[in-house]
């Protein structure tokens, strides 16, 4: 088949172009730059912006199915920055698949749509986990957007899915697990809490896998059609474990120092009242939201993402350590595995 990967440039979709070359089909990614890596896979490429309806809908021209990937990602910034690329452009996606006669879309969404505060998932599907309210970040409040209008748009000549994949980490990734060994390195990296709640995770690999196996599925009628999964790696641990153990893997410092919650919620407030009335650049070190979400318990149920389409992850937490210790030692912290 021929199909479109937004986003494929970045982490997860470069795993997905990479995949989907090597279960031979033509890929085409929609970027908003160029990448070689991409070029190395075979993969052609059209660099455009997802709010520019016209050009979405042309980089989907003879395609079969998409990956919708691409989104703008953070715990700060602009409303309008992230409705721009996070609901325009799915409405966009949506138009280009009605526009192109395309069957499938697999939509990478993320458990933030249903994230409430400080109140804990343990165990949940997305059958009873409901969707959040009251967000304090653009990003949560846009891809529910996104993801309602996704899952609404299913229908007897389209087949769509949203899969939530929870911190997905590995070889290859240029971004979080970067930031996180600056600042330990630094010294400047705090559990918040006591670091004993219990989280989720996504290895790199298996990730990828869920959206191939829901692909394989994906047609009219369905099971998976018009519904949303939790992905993860299936093996909660406590925060702190998770942390040390990915800071260890790339030969940093685990974290040895505590930030009471309610402290980090004052400075998270603090440095959003700074960061909207100064002319500061970047994110702020905290936001409400970030510190919510690193206080709080994560991990899902992946009975259902099994019994619909087959999804067991492949690659174990600690294996994927070896892995990921493996890239870092060989000098491969910013490239894909």
């Amino acid at each position: 088949m021929r199909i479109l990967v937004t986003g494929g440039g970045g982490f997860l979709g470069q795993a997905l172009c990479r995949g989907l070359r090597e279960r031979g089909h033509e890929v085409v990614s929609f970027n908003r730059g160029h990448y070689p890596t991409l070029d190395a896979l075979g993969v052609a490429q059209m660099q455009g912006d997802l709010a520019d309806r016209d050009v979405v809908i042309h980089a989907a021209t003879g395609c079969e199915a998409i990956f919708h990937n691409a989104a703008k990602a953070g715990a700060w910034g602009a409303f309008e920055g992230y409705h721009r690329a996070n609901v325009l452009g799915t409405r966009h996606v949506l138009d280009a698949c009605r526009a192109n006669r395309i069957g499938k879309l697999v939509y990478t969404s993320t458990p933030s749509v249903t994230h409430r505060a400080t109140r804990p998932v343990e165990g949940g599907s997305a059958d009873d986990v409901p969707y959040g309210e009251g967000f304090k970040a653009p990003y949560a409040t846009t891809k529910t957007i996104a993801e309602k209008e996704v899952l609404a748009a299913n229908d007897a000549t389209l087949a769509t899915v949203a899969l939530r994949p929870r911190l997905i980490w590995g070889p290859g990734d240029n971004q979080l697990l970067p930031r996180l060994v600056e600042r330990a390195r630094a010294g400047r990296l705090r559990l918040i809490g006591d670091g004993d709640n219990l989280v989720d995770t996504t290895y790199i690999d298996n990730a990828a896998q869920a959206h191939f196996d829901a692909f394989d599925a994906l047609r009219p009628g369905a099971t998976c059609a018009g519904r949303a999964y939790f992905i993860s790696n299936g093996e909660p641990r406590t925060m702190r474990d998770t942390l040390d153990g990915l800071l260890a893997a790339a030969g940093a410092p685990a974290v040895d120092k505590t930030l009471p919650f309610g402290a980090a919620y004052a400075i998270g407030a603090v440095c959003e009242g700074l960061w909207s009335v100064l002319p500061l650049k970047g994110e702020p070190p905290l936001t409400r939201f970030l510190v919510e979400q690193l206080v709080t318990a994560h991990w899902y149920d992946m009975g259902p993402a099994r019994r619909d389409f087959g999804y067991v992850p492949r690659v174990g937490f600690d294996e994927g350590l070896v892995r990921l210790r493996a890239a870092w030692s060989g000098g491969g912290a910013s490239l894909p595995r």
